[in-house]
Order: structure tokens, then C-alpha cells, then sequence
């Protein structure tokens, strides 16, 4: 019996060890950004910082590049998502709830589409960009941030729309409601919370994309993310530890926001190819 006990305890131990040691691999480097945005020198041997600045915080929104890089990624996010709203919800609508040929075919080929490296796919878009006049421009920037949110606003919705019983449309239906009041009210409202899910999915992806930004965008569309390249080598590691704030609190906000849905397995099932 005791050395039961003993084994659970070393258990609990283990996990306990792990779970910490999880803890500082995640926490670590937010401590570390944290302590340097708002230090106004620290440097190694020093244990501690030579005093707390709000420079560094100044100094981000007052730089005219980096400012321009803040509003291009908070505009440029946003008009990608709702782009991809607009068409692949209803591509996600007939994949979710009509049997039509190549169903699976194709909702299989958006994802693999996702499976491999896309610096090559995306150097072979921008020779078709030479061609188009679409090098470093907003449009440019757009189009291949799109083509990171098509596999979240088709295969998340998709599955929300299965997952609407048909029966109650059935029965809304025989009760003399429209076809469109029945989507409205019905199919839409109970798949509402995976197209959340899928939003907040598609703006994370558009947000954090950097290849394919820099590479069509550069030098006339930086982005946060892009503009981290430069930000390491051309400015004080405070300055960079405030942007890699700015640029980490829209996805803490945001995955805070569809927590619940998340953590409910929206995000999973999503995935579930049926």
C-alpha cells in the first residue's frame, strides 16, 4: 500500500513538474517582452533593469513605418476576411448540406491545398503578379492573404451547416415559413457558432501572414508581421518587444472572445470530414 501511494505521489509530482515547466515555456517569453517594453536600459550582466519608460511605447506609434504597418494590418485583415466570407460561406453552405457530386473531392483538395510549404506557391503567384502589375499593392497583399483563410471559412462553416438537423427546417417549412426565413432563422442561427469560429480563425491567418505579404508586398505594403523583419535588425530590442505586443493582443483578444466555442469543440468538428 505504500508504495501505492508512493507511485501516485511521484505521479502527481511528475505532472506537477510538467504542467510548471509548460507554464514558463508559454509564459517565459510574455514575461520577457513585458519586462523590456517598459525598461529603459537592461542589459546583461545587469539582474535589473536601470529604471521603467513609457519611451519605447511613443517611439512605436510615433515611427511613421511602423505606425503605417499597424493600420495596414487593422484594415487589410478585416477586408480579407469579409472577401472570404463572401465566398466561401456559400460554398461551405452547399458542402454542409447538399450530397452533389465531388463533394468530398473538393473539400479534401482545400486541404491539401494547406498541407505543404507555400513559399513555393507563393513565389509561383508572383511571377502571375509580375504579369498582372500587382506587386506591391494593396490588392496584391489581399488576394494572397485570402488564399490563407479559405480552408477556415469553408471546412468550419461547412461543417456547422451539417450539423443544422434538417428536421426543423422541415418543420418550419410545413408550418408555411419561407425558404429564406427558414435559413434565417433556423440553419444560419444555430451555424452562427461555428461561422464565429471561423472568422476569428480567418482573421488570426490573415493578421499573422508574413510570407506571402513580404514577398508581394514589399516595398510599397508592410504589415506587422512583415515589419517585424526589419524591427529586429534596424531597432532597439524594447521597440521590438512593444510591437511584438501590439502584435500579439488581437489574437489573445480575439480566441479570448470564441473561447467558449472553441473549448466546445467547434474548432474540431470543423475538421470532421462527413
Amino acid at each position: 500500500m505504500a508504495k501505492f501511494f508512493k507511485s501516485i505521489n511521484l505521479s502527481r509530482i511528475g505532472i506537477n513538474l510538467f504542467i510548471a515547466l509548460l507554464a514558463v515555456f508559454i509564459l517565459g517569453p510574455l514575461v520577457w517582452l513585458g519586462a523590456h517594453a517598459f525598461a529603459a536600459d537592461w542589459r546583461y550582466p545587469n539582474l535589473y533593469p536601470s529604471g521603467l519608460t513609457m519611451r519605447w511605447w511613443s517611439k512605436v506609434f510615433l515611427d511613421s513605418a511602423l505606425a503605417t504597418a499597424i493600420k495596414n494590418s487593422l484594415i487589410i485583415s478585416p477586408i480579407v476576411v469579409i472577401i472570404s466570407m463572401f465566398i466561401c460561406l456559400p460554398a461551405a453552405y452547399a458542402a454542409g448540406r447538399m450530397n452533389f457530386f465531388g463533394r468530398k473531392v473538393f473539400m479534401i483538395t482545400l486541404f491539401s491545398a494547406n498541407s505543404f510549404p507555400k513559399i513555393g506557391l507563393f513565389a509561383a503567384i508572383a511571377t502571375l503578379y509580375y504579369a498582372l502589375n500587382l506587386m506591391g499593392t494593396f490588392v496584391g497583399v489581399v488576394i494572397i492573404q485570402l488564399l490563407g483563410t479559405i480552408i477556415y471559412m469553408t471546412w468550419i462553416p461547412a461543417a456547422a451547416f451539417a450539423a443544422v438537423p434538417k428536421n426543423l427546417e422541415e418543420v418550419a417549412r410545413d408550418a408555411g415559413a419561407s425558404k429564406f426565413t427558414v435559413f434565417r432563422t433556423i440553419t444560419l442561427r444555430l451555424a452562427m457558432p461555428g461561422i464565429l469560429v471561423a472568422i476569428v480563425m480567418s482573421f488570426l491567418a490573415s493578421f499573422d501572414e508574413a510570407q506571402g505579404t513580404y514577398l508581394v508586398g514589399a516595398p510599397g505594403i508592410f504589415t506587422m508581421p512583415t515589419e517585424m523583419y526589419s524591427l529586429v535588425q534596424n531597432y532597439p530590442i524594447q521597440v521590438a518587444a512593444v510591437f511584438s505586443i501590439l502584435l500579439a493582443i488581437p489574437s489573445v483578444l480575439l480566441l479570448g472572445l470564441a473561447r467558449k466555442h472553441i473549448m466546445g469543440g467547434q474548432l474540431a468538428e470543423g475538421f470532421q470530414l462527413k
